[in-house]
This record gives C-alpha cells, structure tokens and sequence, in this order.
C-alpha cells in the first residue's frame, strides 16, 4: 500500500519515465529538421578564451563556456566561471525567434530578443524588458551582438545603459579553446 505523502511523487515519476506519444528521443528534435539561429549557438558547446575591450580590470583574458542543456533547447552562457564576477546568460527559442536573459553581476536579470531572420553569422539581440530593475535610468546591459567569425572564432559586443542612454561597450574577441 503507497501512503498518501508518497503518492505525489510517484505520479511526477511516472509521467517523466511515460514517453510521449509520437516524440523523437534526440535533442532538438522538437525543432524539426529545419536549421534554427539557435543551431549557431548550440555550435559553441565549449570552452573560449580571448580579450575584451575595454580591458577589465581584474582579468587579463575572458574565459567563456557555453553548455548545450535541457534537451537541446538552450545554450547557457557562463562569463568569467568560477569567479567573483561569473554571470550567466541563456539563450533559447521563443516562436521563431530567439530570448536571452542574462543574469549580471549587477543583480538585475535584462531580457533581450532577437528575430528568426537576420545576417547569416550574426545575432542582434534587442532589450525587451529587464526584472529587478529598479529604474530604465539604472545600470543594465541593453543589447547585445554575436558575430560568428567562423567555427573557432567568436566576436561580442555588449552595450550598456545608464541613465536612460547608451553608456558604453565591452567587445569581445573569443577563440576555442583546444
């Protein structure tokens, strides 16, 4: 006999271990066979290394990984791991497009878009909204571009606003590291 407190949790494991009917195993597979933008990133599955500018000053290179998870659906971002300074960014499908949340050391989480179509190697995100922002005039990053230089070059520019405007940009230049 199953008690009642056990009950709950049998059903939770009884749905994840229940196939869904007419569902492919791969990762991605929800996706089709058509090529998405989030493919470029999923392409990024790694570690990387390189420079930003303006130079930061606590740091003399940028180290960046990028992880493949749940199921193929998202690239997780994980700026300066390990350190006081780690960020993370995820990058997943909404629709056709593409929605990043970039979780910043500055405690506020801005949400930015990017559209389905665009330059083949590179994605424009657009701010759409940030959570704990207190005020559109506080500190936060605001847009943000990937140019993919090829399969072991990556380039970023991050911008960011403060009172209300654009206050500057960190561009980096990332190589795999091998």
């Amino acid at each position: 006999m199953v008690s009642r407190a056990a009950l709950p949790v049998l059903v939770l494991l009884a749905c994840a271990a229940t196939p869904i009917i007419g569902q492919d195993k791969k990762p991605g597979a929800a996706e089709g066979n058509k090529s998405s933008r989030l493919d470029l990133f999923k392409q990024l599955a790694g570690e990387w290394v390189g420079t930003a500018t303006p130079q930061l000053k606590d740091a003399k290179e940028v180290h960046v990984t990028y992880k493949v998870t749940s199921g193929g659906s998202a690239v997780v971002e994980t700026l300066f791991p390990g350190t006081e300074h780690e960020m993370v960014t995820v990058i997943h499908r909404d629709g056709d497009d593409l929605l990043l949340t970039h979780y910043c050391m500055l405690g506020n989480q801005p949400q930015m878009k990017a559209p389905a179509t665009g330059d083949g190697n590179k994605v424009e995100f657009k701010f759409v909204r940030a959570t704990n922002l207190k005020s559109d005039k506080d500190m936060h990053m605001h847009d943000v571009t990937f140019t993919f230089v090829d399969k072991d070059t990556l380039r970023t520019e991050w911008t960011h606003f403060k009172d209300g405007k654009a206050a500057g940009q960190v561009v980096s230049e990332l190589k795999r590291k091998k």
